[in-house]
C-alpha cells in the first residue's frame, strides 16, 4: 500500500481579487504531487463534510451557526481575515473532514498526510488569522470521541504559535500541546501550551534542527501518545512573507524527515496537515508544501507502512 493523502476539489473557495491568502495552493498542492509522481490518482482519499454536532465538541453553538449562516458580526468577521461566502463555509467544513480522516487513515496505516489543514489559530468561539474552525483540535475530539485514541500529542511547527490550539487544550491532559514558532510574530498575545520553544528571529536551518532534536524524542517517551498530528507549516521559510525565521528547502524537507522519521520510527503514527506559507511566488510556495508529502512517502516506504 501507498502513502494516503487527502484531497478534495472544495479545499479551493474563490476569495477576491489580490487577496493576501494564497487560497489557491491547495489544488496547485494536488496537481504538483500527481506531475511529479510523488503520488498516484488511487493514494487520494476524498472526506467528506463533517455535521455540524462534531463541530461543536470544540465550537460554541453560537458561533457555528453564526459562522455557517453569514451573521458573525462585521468585526469578528475582520478578525478572520477572508471574507464571508457559502463556498467558504462548505470549504471550512470540508477541510475539517479531510483532517478528521487523515487521522482515521494515519491510525490504521501508520502515517497520512492531508492537503490542507492547520487552522491553530481558531478558538471555541471566534476564528483569527485565516482560522475558522479548529480542525486539529475537532479531529481530536472527534477520535476521543469514537474511542480511538485517548493521548494525543500535537506537534506544531507552524512559525506562529498555535495559540487556538493551546487554548482549547489548556486544562487537558488527554492532549499535549508542543509549539515551536517564532517568539515575536503574531500572534502579539501568546496562550500557554503545553510546551512553548519560542525562536529568535532570523534562526538558520542547524540551529533549527537541533532545537527541535532537543525537544520531539524526550517528548515521545514522556507522553507515548496514540496519535501524533504535525502541523508542517512552511512559513518558516526565509523566503516566507509572514515568517522571519530563515529556514531554507533544503532545511524544511531535513526537518519533515526528522520529525517524520522520528514519530514512525519509535512506533507512534502521524497525521498530517500542511499549515502555513505565504508568498508571492506561488510556484516556490506549493514547492514547499510538497515537501512534506515527498518526506512522508519516502518514511512510509522505509517503515514499510
Amino acid at each position: 500500500m501507498d502513502l494516503p493523502i487527502i484531497y478534495h476539489p472544495d479545499y479551493i473557495a474563490p476569495l477576491p481579487e489580490g487577496h493576501r491568502f494564497p487560497m489557491s495552493k491547495f489544488r496547485q498542492l494536488y496537481e504538483l504531487l500527481l506531475t511529479d509522481g510523488v503520488a498516484q490518482i488511487e493514494q487520494f482519499h476524498i472526506p467528506e463534510r463533517p455535521p455540524s454536532e462534531l463541530i461543536e465538541l470544540v465550537h460554541t453553538l453560537d458561533y457555528v451557526q453564526a459562522y455557517c449562516n453569514g451573521t458573525l458580526d462585521p468585526k469578528a468577521q475582520r478578525r478572520i481575515g477572508l471574507p464571508w461566502s457559502p463556498a467558504l463555509v462548505n470549504r471550512t467544513c470540508v477541510a475539517v473532514g479531510g483532517t478528521i480522516l487523515t487521522a482515521k487513515l494515519a491510525l490504521n496505516q501508520g502515517l497520512a498526510c492531508n492537503t490542507a489543514g492547520g487552522t491553530h489559530h481558531a478558538f471555541p468561539s471566534y476564528g483569527s488569522g485565516f482560522c475558522i474552525f479548529n480542525d486539529l483540535a475537532i479531529a481530536c475530539r472527534v477520535l476521543q470521541k469514537l474511542r480511538l485514541v485517548q493521548k494525543i500529542l500535537i506537534v506544531d511547527l507552524d512559525v506562529h504559535q498555535g495559540d487556538g490550539t493551546a487554548f482549547i487544550f489548556q486544562n487537558d491532559e488527554s492532549v499535549f500541546t508542543f509549539s515551536m514558532h517564532c517568539e515575536v510574530n503574531f500572534p502579539g498575545t501568546k496562550q500557554n501550551s503545553d510546551l512553548d520553544v519560542p525562536l529568535p528571529v532570523g534562526m538558520e536551518d542547524d540551529a533549527y534542527l537541533q532545537t527541535l532534536a532537543n525537544y520531539l524524542p524526550e517528548l515521545l517517551s514522556k507522553v507515548k501518545p496514540d496519535l501524533v498530528f504535525y502541523d508542517a507549516g512552511v512559513d518558516p521559510h526565509l523566503s516566507d512573507r509572514l515568517g522571519k525565521l530563515a529556514l531554507t528547502d533544503t532545511g524544511i524537507f531535513r526537518r519533515e524527515m526528522q520529525v517524520l522519521s522520528t514519530c514512525v520510527g519509535a512506533g507512534y503514527p502521524v497525521a498530517c496537515v500542511i499549515g502555513g506559507g505565504y508568498a508571492d511566488d506561488m510556484k516556490s510556495l506549493v514547492w514547499r508544501h510538497s515537501l512534506l508529502h515527498r518526506a512522508a512517502s519516502q518514511v512510509y516506504q522505509q517503515y514499510r507502512l
